[in-house]
């Protein structure tokens, strides 16, 4: 299938347009160096190292390059090839072309990578040095606060900024308050005056009010990056001298009303405005021992599947928006996704394996915050079983067919150790401590049937699935469930499942998310931002914005 207008989150080194990967030991550099006339969509130059959804999709692929392919890499700096410009974040015009839902999937596909620096650091030991050699502003700033450090340069031009409120009429939409806040603890008097000023602050102001961890003159820069650089590698475990994986092209066919790969289906019916996702479990005989693992590559079948399904989610969120229900399915054994699962956790602390739950568990969570109503259908041949029963636990419902008069053919589902945070949510909490708010009672009953099969009746008694129903119900209850949601307003099914998916303490993440949903999406629908006379329309042109002067 040709679709000039499909977003394809797939791309090699040889592809990029906007960044540049050298390796010198342990530490890598990634250059941005961003082309200005090889925007995603015609309409814009993407000048001063501004950005579009294609830069960061090679930002993306990049990392997740580092992190498989070059294993002995500790320290990743992040700076410009630029001169005096290290990023001016989102591109403007761009932004003012995008239609509402695109801004949305962009604001969340560049939070989720800028996430994911976090995820790799405190889980992989894998640490990003921001060198900000010039210019950096809005989403370039958000960029650089989602490494562990920044170092700026001390140029007396060179200044940190998030200009989005005084020049946009907007909300920085990657993170930046939040980081701002919650990360970098910028006293709230001192960050209001840095979020409504254009210049930025710079020097050593910047250091003081903790926007930066260092400052260096111009002569001296290099030097302080690289020294900083070699004392983050110092403190990481990633292993010197191990070989690579290299992660060829996905396999996979794209089809009018599907997505195949060799572990994951999704077929979409669109009279009912619904993707069916079939995840399934490994055949055949697969490795246990890491000189197997190591052989397999990106073939290894964990690895295969955390690519599969993150680039099935991600085509599915961007290129498909009027399909807002997805039902989620499983097929095959459910021991043998629990054997992948016992051998995940005997070779966990292996950089391969651990970076494989890695990225399974940024997988999953993709699923946590796709603004799709999720439905999982326990059916069976299904093997929600272990790191296959996340897929259930991450839906909004769970429909599991009972069987009482064939026990052999019922379908069954199997709570294992992968379910007791091995894959987080981003709030920290597993998806059964989600479920259940972390009381104990349920959470203690709910281990004693630890590898149990349990069929639906069992399940249900558990609290671990929403609906029981037996076959004379299933077609008419699991069809009316499904129409219903379809006829809903996907508006307040957004907001309704953001909340009730994200229910307990609130941390860093959590209000990201939340604030690009509730604060960055109303916001960028008002007319003092995108209206006629809105400041994301007027940028650029000479005029001034118009703004209603009527607080909401």
């Amino acid at each position: 299938m040709s679709n000039p207008d499909r977003v394809d989150y797939q791309t090699d080194p040889s592809r990029y347009r906007h960044w540049r990967l050298s390796v010198d030991g342990a530490v890598a550099t990634l250059w941005c160096d961003i082309d200005e006339s090889a925007g995603l969509r015609p309409g814009y130059k993407l000048k001063l190292n501004s950005y579009d959804l294609g830069v960061d999709i090679e930002l993306a692929d990049a990392v997740n390059r580092i992190r498989f392919e070059h294993p002995g890499v500790r320290t990743v700096v992040v700076t410009s090839a630029k001169d005096k410009v290290f990023c001016s974040g989102a591109n403007i015009f761009m932004l003012g072309l995008s239609s509402h839902a695109w801004k949305v999937n962009f604001c969340k596909f560049t939070n989720e990578t800028r996430n994911g620096l976090e995820d790799s650091s405190a889980h992989s030991g894998l640490k990003f040095l921001a060198a900000v050699n010039g210019a950096c502003a809005g989403g370039g700033y958000e960029l650089a606060l989602a490494c562990d450090e920044i170092i700026l340069v001390d140029d007396r031009s060179s200044a940190v900024s998030l200009p989005e409120v005084p020049l946009l009429g907007v909300l920085p939409g990657t993170g930046g308050l939040t980081r701002v806040t919650d990360k970098r603890k910028v006293r709230h008097d001192l960050a209001d005056i840095f979020c409504t000023t254009t210049e930025g602050v710079r020097g050593q102001k910047a250091k003081a009010w903790r926007l930066v961890d260092d400052i260096a003159k111009p002569a001296q820069f290099a030097a302080k990056v690289q020294e900083r650089a070699l004392q983050l590698a110092a403190s990481s475990d990633r292993p010197a001298g191990a070989r690579g994986v290299s992660l060829g092209p996905l396999e996979r066919q794209i089809e009018p009303d599907a997505l195949r790969y060799p572990h994951v289906q999704v077929e979409i019916d669109r009279a009912r405005r619904t993707a069916t996702f079939t995840v399934r479990a490994p055949q055949g005989v697969q490795p246990t021992d890491i000189a197997a693992i190591e052989a397999a590559g990106a073939a290894w079948y964990p690895l295969a599947l955390a690519r599969q399904l993150d680039d099935a989610i991600l085509s599915m969120r961007t290129n498909e928006l009027d399909i807002g229900t997805w039902l989620i399915k499983t097929e095959g054994d459910a021991a043998a996704v629990l054997a992948m699962d016992n051998t995940l956790c005997a070779h966990q602390g292996h950089w391969l394996v651990r970076e494989t739950i890695g990225y399974l568990r940024r997988t999953f969570s993709r699923l946590d915050v796709s603004s799709r109503s999720l439905f999982a259908l326990i059916e069976p041949g299904s093997c929600f079983a272990g790191s296959f029963l996340e897929l259930a636990l991450a839906c909004d419902r769970s429909y599991h067919l009972a069987l009482p008069d064939d026990a052999a053919r019922a379908p069954k589902i199997v709570v294992g150790e992968a379910n007791w945070g091995r894959y987080p949510m981003v709030t920290g909490q597993s998806r059964l401590e989600r479920r259940f708010y972390g009381e104990a009672a349920p959470l203690d009953e709910i281990r004693g049937r630890l590898n149990q099969p349990l069929d639906a009746d069992a399940a249900f008694a558990l609290g671990l699935v929403t609906s029981n129903p037996d076959d004379i119900d299933w077609p008419d209850e699991t069809r009316i469930a499904i129409e219903e949601r379809v006829s809903m307003s996907p508006d307040a099914l957004t907001g309704m499942e953001a909340n009730l998916r994200f229910n307990g303490l609130e941390n860093m993440l959590t209000r990201i998310f939340g604030r690009l949903t509730a604060w960055q999406n109303w916001i960028f629908q008002r007319p003092n931002a995108v209206g006629e006379k809105g400041a994301l329309k007027v940028y650029g042109k000479g005029d001034k914005a118009a703004f209603d002067w009527n607080r909401v």
